[in-house]
């Protein structure tokens, strides 16, 4: 396998595009520096196939986590064909906006009004502001990881140190407006009592969290951070950009029996198409009449009508429950092979972002690396998480797991004869995010 027209397209990339890419997530330096295939020509099912027509199986990310029913999906493709080709903006408004606003509120009947972005972070910001507007109040808590806006951003002004452990250490606020300073507080997942310290100290209008992401909420976490909310008048934001979906056919707080006040949808909503959606209490998405929110490509056609027939696709096949039992398998399969040579790792998140990690302190990053590059040789796309999609079967992980075996013996063997970065072919992978939850 010769990977050599995506390597030279992205160093040419990082000459004339800041960061090389749009998002952080899809930066070569995070999977294999010096390595990666870094560009796709066709991808399909959960088949990729790199610019020197090399073709991988996708057992990473399944494009950050919005391709749920896999790459090219027949059903949606066909209802996006059919937009185009009719036009997908007008003058005129989209009807398959209400279509949507109508089935996103039939599966939350606690919610009863609904507006549209096109991007998770730009929707959580739409959400803030109508939170914000709702409250008359400024100051948020939040909890997570939830896009780059400066209401987020913010935080790191008081303290450059608040987004260590949600984002990247020691993040600089550039170009953040220091009178936002002291606007935005975070919390650790499970650690309510620093809620309760911060709702004191401050008049928190609004609370911003993921309901689920590594961790499982323990001690009625949820429960107690509703609460807070409800005593203290603050509108509670549920971020389910990454979770919604998964778990069951809506948010993921559906299965925790609690309710936020809004809460924000994007990635797997449209399986890889634009789309973002924020659902909330009427007495609270009143607010958004109040404020000024508007933008022209919120209304064109392609997103709502993608996100309709994605979602219609997600009841009809029961995909949730696809993707946990693919989940079971993947950590199953890790746990074993794990014992099996003797390695180190921690296994977490919820089944459809099942994800895992080698536990060897400063030499951690090494070994991923090394798991990266030599399961790239054998095909695959990895990376600490496997977000599954409606396209993986159970042969998909089987064939994963008898690569991953072969590749944690070489992992053991370097391990024991202190080898792992005369192995490597580059450096080390950038640690990239860090969560809370």
């Amino acid at each position: 396998m010769e990977i050599k027209k995506g390597i030279e397209l992205w160093n040419k990339a990082k000459r004339i595009i800041p960061g090389g890419t749009q998002l952080l997530s899809k930066r070569s330096e995070m999977f294999l520096p010096d390595g990666w295939p870094s560009y796709f020509k066709k991808a399909q099912g959960v088949e990729v196939w790199d610019l020197d027509g090399n073709k991988f199986i996708d057992m990473s990310y399944m494009g950050i986590g919005t391709c749920i029913l896999g790459y090219a999906d027949l059903d949606v493709n066909q209802a996006v064909e059919k937009v185009i080709k009719e036009g997908s903006m007008c003058t005129l408004n989209s009807f398959e906006e209400v279509e949507l606003a109508e089935l996103l509120l039939e599966l939350h009947p606690w919610a009863k009004k609904v507006r549209y972005a096109r991007t998770g972070g730009e929707a959580i910001a739409v959400a803030v502001r109508i939170a914000r507007a709702h409250t008359k109040k400024d100051k948020v808590a939040f909890c997570g990881y939830h896009g780059w806006h400066d209401w987020y951003i913010s935080a790191n002004l008081n303290d450059i140190r608040n987004l260590d452990g949600l984002l990247l250490p020691g993040l600089e606020p550039l170009g953040v407006p220091s009178s936002l300073k002291g606007s935005s507080f975070p919390f650790k997942y499970n650690g309510i009592e620093e809620l309760k310290k911060i709702a004191e100290e401050n008049d928190i209008g609004v609370i911003v969290m993921e309901p689920r992401r590594e961790h499982e909420p323990k001690d009625n976490f949820l429960a107690d951070v509703r609460k807070i909310a409800d005593d203290i008048g603050a509108v509670l934001i549920f971020d389910e950009v990454t979770s919604g979906w998964r778990m069951n056919v809506g948010g993921i707080h559906m299965t925790y029996n609690v309710y936020p006040d809004i809460s924000v949808f994007a990635k797997a909503i449209a399986n890889g198409f634009p789309m973002a959606a924020i659902i909330g209490k009427e007495e609270v998405m009143e607010a958004a009449d109040k404020s000024f929110i508007s933008s022209a490509f919120w209304t064109e056609r392609i997103g709502p009508a993608a996100a309709i027939a994605t979602i219609n696709k997600l009841k009809r096949y029961n995909v949730p429950l696809h993707l946990c039992e693919l989940g079971g398998l993947i950590k199953n399969g890790w746990e074993r092979l794990a014992e099996k040579h003797n390695i180190d790792i921690e296994i977490m998140n919820i089944l459809p972002l099942i994800t895992f990690k080698f536990n060897y302190g400063k030499d951690s990053q090494a070994v991923h690396t090394l798991f990266n590059q030599e399961m790239l040789k054998r095909g695959y796309l990895v990376s600490k998480s496997v977000y599954l999609s409606y396209a993986h079967t159970k042969e998909h992980i089987e064939d994963y797991l008898k690569n991953a075996d072969e590749v944690f013996s070489l992992i053991k063997n370097a391990l024991e004869t202190n080898n792992i970065y005369n192995l490597l072919k580059g450096p080390v992978i950038n640690p990239g995010f860090k969560r809370l939850t």
